[in-house]
């Protein structure tokens, strides 16, 4: 039976070029896009390749996004087998700044709002399709800026990186890979985190060395995990980063 992924924010940048690669590995893959007629471009480049895929909004700003998502994906597929949850924004748009005491009440509210609270209610809601899975698959798409650990060892190598929003909201978003993935540990389904890479894309600016087009490989890895693979992890590729 085919299996099917769905991504949210797909239209372009890491989310799109992950459900490129989905759908290249035979994966019927549903993408989640805010504004539905860039979705709908994303859709046509991917057909165009001969690939199979289907469109959905999604915003995370809309409460009853997840409630629609799920009623999309029940009535047309019945289960889920795959969900990354990619969909993030870094609203400061410059990862390279020192703002813990001047970042505004408006800016973190809206920036836990897509890149955690949005990603738990959509989580739970579509749970009940991915038990239904033989092998669900949860990818919460995070950042080598989430690990505590790295940003407060001594020569820390992501020192300039201290955007609190941003981070913070990953570094949440970590702990609740942790504690799902604690939960469902007796069940077939894998929850982790992953880093990309820091990567070419409108949040990772121009400096970024990682070219979009090769940042699809750890959530692919991820959402494609045997019954062997890892869960309640945080990974770049195959290597697991520290908390």
């Amino acid at each position: 039976m085919t299996k099917v992924a769905f991504v949210s924010g797909a239209n372009r940048g890491i989310g799109f070029e992950t459900s490129k690669k989905l759908a290249e590995n035979g994966i019927k893959v549903i993408l989640g896009s805010r504004n539905i007629d860039k979705g709908k471009e994303a859709l046509e480049k991917i057909t165009s390749l001969g690939y199979d895929a289907d469109l959905v909004q999604y915003d995370a700003f809309d409460l009853n996004a997840p409630k629609k998502v799920h009623e999309f994906i029940a009535e047309k597929y019945q289960k889920l087998d795959i969900l990354i949850n990619n969909a993030g924004v870094l609203l400061t748009n410059d990862l390279f700044v020192t703002n813990s005491s001047s970042v505004s009440d408006k800016d973190i509210k809206d920036t836990f709002q897509t890149n955690l609270f949005a990603v738990i209610s959509l989580t739970q809601k579509l749970l009940p399709l991915i038990k239904k899975s033989e092998a669900g698959r949860i990818v919460n798409v995070s950042t080598i800026l989430s690990s505590l650990t790295l940003h407060s060892a001594k020569d820390s190598p992501i020192a300039p990186a201290k955007e609190f929003a941003y981070n913070a909201s990953k570094t949440a978003l970590n702990a609740y890979t942790i504690h799902l993935a604690l939960e469902l540990k007796d069940t077939n389904i894998k929850v982790n985190s992953g880093h990309p890479g820091w990567v070419k894309t409108e949040l990772g600016g121009p400096k970024a060395p990682m070219e979009v087009e090769e940042s699809y490989k750890t959530s692919l890895r991820l959402a494609t995990l045997d019954e062997k693979g890892p869960t309640g992890g945080l990974f770049h590729e195959e290597d697991s980063i520290p908390w």
